[in-house]
């Protein structure tokens, strides 16, 4: 497939890529600095509607002049690109780029006929990462029926990217489908970082004692390149154990004391429930904390 990616240039957007590309997509990256990755680029500035219609509908490189038969289209849209959490720079600035950006990437994505759209949104849509104190879910485990009221403006962007996008698509047809992506670790954050999870299990609270391995998360894009017909529909995208030492009971003892218990747990499953995501689209991630630290 030819896929448009927006913000490949960040964390999540290079393993992504490179995962697309192993399984044989032909990936541009579209984003404000350059990636280092060897794929065709765009740099463009994603708030501006007509660089984004411009950027996907153009030549991108020069082989592609060769053909002689006009500028090939996309056969799919990955929106990754955003200001990535509160607290780098102002709460409203970040909320308008989010918004502003997934507006204008979806909007060109339907009207030039892309039939595909896939967007991330975030964990955060279920307010507990970026709440002011303590704030324990609903229930447990969190999955995509748990109500989305966050009290940020980063986690206010991905809600109404979410609503944006259902918008859109109930209008054209389109597939499109949200990615609540948990927290994103590379291959060497297991060691770096998972030592001290293990040493205070709290460390992990906000983000619901969940992890997404960055190489997993390609695959639940490509899983979603895969899947066709869904309409609009948003997937939990977690790996299938927790961040933490503890067991799920021991979780529930020490921090979801009075929360609701929806359903028998796996001494080691995770809080953020991946199983909508392997059900509709057949995720299936691979990697794991334990393959590195035991």
């Amino acid at each position: 497939m030819r896929v448009f990616f927006t913000g490949g240039s960040g964390k999540a957007g290079k393993w992504a890529i490179r995962h697309l590309q192993e399984q044989g997509h032909h990936v541009v990256n579209v984003d404000q600095s350059p990636s280092g990755l060897n794929c065709p680029e765009l740099l463009i500035d994603l708030c501006d509607a007509g660089q984004v219609i411009g950027a996907m509908s153009q030549f991108i490189e020069g082989a592609e002049l060769d053909a002689g038969t006009g500028v090939p289209t996309y056969d799919a849209v990955v929106h990754f690109a955003a200001v990535p959490r509160v607290m780098i720079g102002t709460d409203g600035e970040c909320f308008r780029q989010n918004t502003l950006t997934t507006y204008n990437v979806i909007e060109a994505a339907v009207k030039l006929g892309v039939p595909k759209v896939i967007f991330a949104s975030s964990e955060t849509t279920y307010a507990i990462c970026f709440a002011e104190g303590e704030l324990k879910p609903h229930f447990v485990p969190i999955d995509e029926t748990h109500p989305t009221v966050p009290h940020d403006s980063y986690a206010m962007s991905k809600v109404c990217n979410e609503m944006t996008a259902r918008s859109f698509q109930a209008r054209t047809g389109t597939d499109i489908y949200g990615l609540r992506i948990n927290n994103v670790i590379e291959p060497h954050e297991y060691s770096e970082k998972f030592p001290a999870f293990m040493e205070n299990p709290s460390l992990r609270r906000r983000n619901i004692f969940a992890y997404i391995d960055a190489r997993d998360l390609g695959h639940m894009v490509d899983c979603c390149l895969s899947k066709d017909g869904l309409g609009y529909e948003v997937f939990n995208v977690s790996n299938d154990d927790m961040s933490v030492g503890l067991t799920s009971d021991q979780v529930i003892e020490r921090f979801y004391q009075g929360v609701e218990v929806r359903s028998e747990m796996d001494a080691n499953e995770t809080f953020f429930s991946n199983k909508k995501a392997k059900n509709m689209v057949g995720f299936q991630p691979q990697h794991s904390w334990r393959d590195v630290l035991g």
